[in-house]
């Protein structure tokens, strides 16, 4: 009969709630109402369609005091541990992650409530938020690294492959959000892969890597693909 590694010398992980996470380009502060709800309301509000929203189970916010409310909610709570992403350059929030179902028994944490204004979409910046929330998470101790999206949702599961996320399937009907059924897609990376998956985002996100528009040489996708455990099942190229 066969059986599972032994794991003889695991310490409990940290656990998130309270941190800072300190970038060259973002800085990841636990998310206070009164600092910035309005400039993440503000940096919302660009999205004037509310696509940002589609997929999250909460939201488009009325109004800035709504918004404020609802960041309120989870303030003092330890899962999900939420942060506003602050652009250097911009001097202001111009994102949304967390860390949630934050497991130190076992040693996995996912990333999730991603929400990027269109600030923050499609920029490095935006690249090296995911990088330094992964990064915190296994120099912390913990094994595994999980992204789960609505299955519907194709950019997120192409997102989570450029990051180095193996894909692992869908849980059917496994949850029923603003009254419609949701398909989960799982996937994830642990820490015996996290050594090669930190190298090619210091690759990717190195000054080098980029021409004088700022246009990369080197994609992200290119650098991890050969390094998944497994590819989605989906064309999402």
């Amino acid at each position: 009969m066969k059986l599972g590694e032994i794991i003889d010398h695991y310490s409990e992980p940290s656990h998130p709630k309270g941190i800072t996470i300190e970038g060259n380009m973002v800085t990841l502060k636990p998310l206070v109402a009164n600092q910035f709800a309005e400039e993440l309301f503000l940096s919302n509000s660009i999205d004037i369609e509310g696509g940002n929203w589609t997929y999250l189970p909460y939201g488009p916010f009325k109004s800035e005091l709504e918004y404020a409310s609802w960041i309120e909610s989870f303030e003092e709570g330890s899962d999900p541990v939420f942060f506003a992403i602050v652009s250097k350059k911009l001097k202001k929030a111009i994102g949304v992650a967390s860390y949630l179902r934050v497991n130190q028994d076992a040693g996995s944490i996912e990333v999730g409530h991603i929400n990027y204004s269109p600030l923050l979409q499609k920029t490095t910046e935006a690249t090296e938020a995911m990088y330094l929330m992964m990064k915190w998470a296994f120099e912390n101790g913990y094994r595994r690294y999980e992204w789960k999206c609505n299955a519907l949702n194709l950019r997120s599961r192409a997102a989570a492959q450029r990051f180095g996320f193996s894909y692992e399937g869908v849980f059917r009907q496994m949850a029923i959000v603003k009254g419609r059924n949701r398909d989960t897609a799982w996937f994830a990376m642990i820490d015996k892969e996290w050594n090669s998956i930190e190298k090619c985002f210091t690759k990717f996100l190195s000054e080098s890597n980029f021409d004088e528009n700022g246009k990369p040489n080197l994609s992200l996708r290119s650098l991890t693909k050969p390094l998944l455990y497994k590819l989605d099942n989906l064309d999402l190229s």
